[in-house]
């Protein structure tokens, strides 16, 4: 019991960090139709400048600044860069988000260098937040997932309760008619694309310090947040909220499991080698197969139900 209810704590802080970089990919593609390649870097570039202003003003100020500042960047590269080639089609949008992301991070390893950076948990959180059994489950992931919460609770009353929210949900399926009521719906792309870039920023600041902040985390995380966003939906916000619970879930019970097909085979009566069939995959553990199941995840969704979990649109 100790051992499911402690992996379904850190499957479900996990999950929701997932949900924080996803969520801002979401918006922006459900707004925009862009895949934006460049996101996870959004989400760098928020750990980095995250430590660089807490190692001067602390950690909240950092979590403040860090995604405003995340966000401006992001509305600067929508309005000089992006919206120039968006008259040109996805391919373009998909190449110029591809050299950012490169960009980034040679910008970052000049900068800060190739090591990872020493971006460490405020003290006032880096202590166990409740004992369970014998294992303390720490107050930072706690913090994690109420950021994560009120972010969702925040964005979802943002669309749905404000006049901001409705121009921005009329400005995706009718923009012609938007415009006509006299709102500017370049500058509503611009302010989403910052928005969604800010999220990620956000991400950053929490999730920098919970892992390792160095040049190579926007790769770790890039290609999941993808897996999250066409899972959960293509555009759907709750979407992708359940995928990133679902695969956080996923993977963290995969890594903490030493499960094997030889083994399973054993715990029903049937004892196979792997030697006597000449199997090696026999010998795999769930924990070593665990990086590659959202992938597989992903392939099922996409042969099943390519609109995913609770997405609308097919492209």
């Amino acid at each position: 019991m100790e051992f499911f209810l402690i992996s379904l704590l850190n499957g479900i802080s996990y999950g929701l960090l997932l949900f924080m970089l996803s969520s801002g990919l979401t918006l922006i593609f459900s707004m925009m139709g862009v895949l934006n390649f460049a996101h996870a870097s959004f989400y760098m570039i928020g750990a980095y400048l995250a430590y660089a202003i807490s190692s001067v003003l602390g950690f909240w100020a950092a979590l403040v600044v860090a995604p405003l500042a995340v966000g401006l960047l992001g509305v600067l590269f929508e309005r000089f860069a992006l919206r120039r080639v968006h008259r040109y089609g996805p391919v373009l949008e998909l190449l110029v988000t591809v050299g950012l992301a490169y960009i980034v991070v040679e910008t970052v390893q000049l900068i800060w260098g190739r090591a990872p950076v020493d971006y460490r948990i405020p003290a006032v959180l880096d202590r166990p937040l409740f004992t369970l059994y014998t294992t303390n489950f720490p107050m930072y992931r706690g913090f994690m997932m109420l950021v994560a919460l009120f972010m969702l609770g925040s964005v979802y009353l943002l669309l749905t309760r404000t006049r901001v929210g409705l121009v921005i949900q009329a400005a995706l399926t009718h923009p012609d008619m938007v415009e006509a009521l006299g709102h500017n719906v370049p500058r509503v792309f611009m302010l989403v694309f910052g928005g969604g870039c800010a999220l990620a920023g956000l991400a950053g600041v929490i999730g920098g310090n919970a892992f390792v902040t160095r040049p190579g985390m926007a790769d770790a995380v890039g290609s999941i947040i993808f897996v999250v966003v066409v899972v959960g939906g293509m555009g759907s916000l709750g979407g992708a909220f359940v995928a990133s619970l679902l695969i956080g879930l996923v993977q963290t019970f995969a890594v903490s499991l030493d499960w094997s097909l030889a083994g399973a085979f054993g715990d029903v009566g049937l004892h196979v080698t792997p030697e006597s069939f000449g199997y090696p995959v026999l010998k795999l553990t769930l924990s070593q197969v665990a990086p590659i199941l959202p992938y597989l995840l992903l392939v099922l969704i996409l042969i099943f139900r390519p609109k995913g979990l609770m997405g609308t649109r097919e492209d």
